[in-house]
């Protein structure tokens, strides 16, 4: 069986893009959230085996879910989205426990790539 993936991101058309490109590459439970309050309470109910977690969100930041799930399970699968010019954030949130990032726009195969990596 395929692992729960989580996309948290508030622009639709990012959490489509994600979900088509895992649906392609066999995944089919696939958890969405639009923002960082909603994406921890479904953390905590759902347990996903991995996170796709975007940067630039409003009300809290991906920092900051970042943190609220790592502090929630130490052990979580994150991987952090974010637009090109934000290699200083990205940097941080593998300080704080990031398991890599991929740099929007990207390809496919490279998203499917770094998802069979990080699980």
């Amino acid at each position: 069986m395929k692992p729960a993936i989580m996309i948290v991101d508030d622009a639709a058309f990012m959490r489509r893009l994600i979900k088509k490109a895992l649906i392609n590459g066999g995944y089919d439970k696939i958890i969405e959230a639009e923002n960082g309050k909603a994406a921890l309470e479904l953390y905590k109910s759902e347990r996903p085996e991995l996170v796709f977690l975007d940067i630039t969100m409003p009300e809290r930041s991906g920092l900051e879910v970042l943190d609220d799930i790592l502090t929630d399970d130490p052990e979580a699968r994150v991987l952090m989205c974010s637009a090109i010019g934000q290699e200083s954030v990205i940097a941080r949130a593998i300080q704080r426990g990031a398991r890599d990032f991929i740099v929007k726009p990207f390809k496919e195969e490279a998203l499917l790539k770094l998802v069979e990596a990080s699980l």
